[in-house]
């Protein structure tokens, strides 16, 4: 009997609580460092920043110990594949934060071999604006990404709210958008 199958009401809110406390509580990032975005989310890992405050002081190489990924710099046509690849093999429920107005819409590449934006290769929950972003941003992101889980359903999946539908790869690898629905995100900028 999983989570999904028992209503909301006294006797289950406080266990729904406490999921989603563990899980706000515990993300552990994967990195897709591409560019230079991807000095500055090192630099929110050490000792000035420290994401560890937050549960997230191991960026894990393995795509199955990770459920949040973030993308750091331009995504070029060759890398997109290897992108879904890593997505895919992640465990739910995953979150991805587009780190840098390249990740975000492809940046000043606006050209063939750059992708014009991750969210047409996996869905993305909160982007990180700037060029690059600094680790005030970063870590503003993160912050946004944690309030969405605590107040988010522990057990809706992105299939059933449209996010990520129609994000499949052609043969080729390029995403294909054919019927993909909107995805809803936070931006969010340091105050």
């Amino acid at each position: 009997m999983g989570l999904e199958s028992l209503n909301h009401n006294f006797l289950t809110a406080p266990i729904e609580e406490l999921v989603k406390w563990c899980r706000r509580n515990s993300v552990w990032p994967a990195t897709f460092g591409l560019a230079c975005c991807a000095i500055e989310m090192m630099a929110t890992g050490a000792a000035d920043f420290d994401i560890s405050r937050f549960g997230m002081e191991v960026f894990r190489a393995s795509p199955r110990q990770a459920d949040l990924m973030i993308v750091a710099g331009r995504v070029s046509q060759k890398m997109a594949p290897v992108l879904r690849q890593v997505y895919d093999q992640m465990m739910e429920p995953k979150w991805v934060i587009s780190m840098g107005v390249c990740a975000s819409t492809g940046g000043m590449f606006n050209n063939y071999a750059i992708v014009q934006g991750v969210d047409q290769i996996v869905p993305v929950d909160v982007y990180a604006p700037g060029c690059p972003p600094g680790p005030e941003t970063l870590l503003h992101s993160i912050l946004t990404l944690h309030e969405q889980i605590r107040t988010g359903e522990i057990t809706r999946r992105r299939r059933e709210t449209g996010a990520g539908a129609g994000l499949r790869l052609t043969e080729g690898g390029l995403p294909d958008r054919a019927g993909a629905q909107p995805i809803k995100v936070n931006v969010g900028t340091p105050h």
